[in-house]
């Protein structure tokens, strides 16, 4: 059984036969979340995991199945942390994922510094300078804007918390490209896989996923595009299976 508050509904993320707690007011996560745990490079044998910015604990119930090494979320908004304890135990997976109510900046204090070999952080994307745009929900504010942590409060911490070596990935948008590769070389952290996403075939660019090595050697790979509909405004395979699974 599972407990659901105010107007929370349980979803399901059908490719991992998992479900998830989800509000419409508080948290639901979007496809950047599905498309960055898909991104990034999960050790399957040995090391531990960090996901920053965790919401609901979306992207460590996503990792989870794709590796059994411990995952450890962070989330500095107690509404969303209670949401993600009681998705970790409705999913039974206690043993792998711990969640933590904090401030990302406290990470590498709390959780051990150069001792991780992914980070994986989804951060806010928008700038807080202007108000007037910020939305007035309190928890979807803070998710959306810079208000509790910026960019380079998200990179710093990542880097601390990774072990030489290590990887952190990040999806953000493509405007703030130049931002994430400067912050990433400022704290250790050599780009090295870098892939565009596009709603379709002849729009710009609406997101970017990018990972990088602590103390790696300069040499990025640009990736393929990832589009997310086809000509039929349908889900593209690639795109069908990160959500839905692979035909059987």
């Amino acid at each position: 059984m599972v407990t659901l508050k105010g107007d929370e509904r349980l979803d399901y993320l059908l490719a991992e036969k998992l479900r998830i707690i989800q509000s419409p007011t508080v948290f639901a996560f979007s496809l950047d979340a599905v498309l960055l745990a898909r991104f990034a490079s999960i050790p399957l044998k040995r090391g531990s995991i960090i996901d920053l910015c965790s919401g609901n604990g979306v992207i460590p119930l996503l990792m989870s199945a794709q590796t059994k090494m411990p995952i450890t979320g962070v989330e500095i908004q107690e509404r969303l942390y209670d949401m993600a304890i009681r998705n970790v135990e409705y999913n039974q997976l206690q043993e792998q994922i711990t969640m933590v109510h904090g401030d990302l900046k406290d990470a590498p204090s709390t959780l051990g510094r150069e001792k991780h070999n992914l980070v994986t952080c989804n951060p806010p994307y928008f700038l807080s300078s202007s108000r007037e745009i910020i939305n007035p929900n309190e928890h979807l504010a803070i998710a959306r804007h810079e208000i509790c942590c910026t960019l380079e409060d998200c990179i710093r911490s990542s880097s601390q918390l990774l072990k030489q070596g290590g990887k952190a990935a990040f999806v953000h948008r493509p405007g703030r490209l130049l931002d994430l590769v400067t912050l990433m070389r400022k704290y250790r952290l050599e780009p090295k896989r870098l892939r565009f996403v596009y709603s379709n075939q002849g729009k710009e660019a609406n997101t970017v996923l990018i990972e990088g090595i602590k103390d790696g050697a300069p040499d990025i790979k640009i990736l393929s595009p990832l589009y997310v509909y086809d000509q039929q405004g349908e889900y593209t395979e690639e795109v069908r299976e990160m959500l839905y699974g692979r035909e059987q």
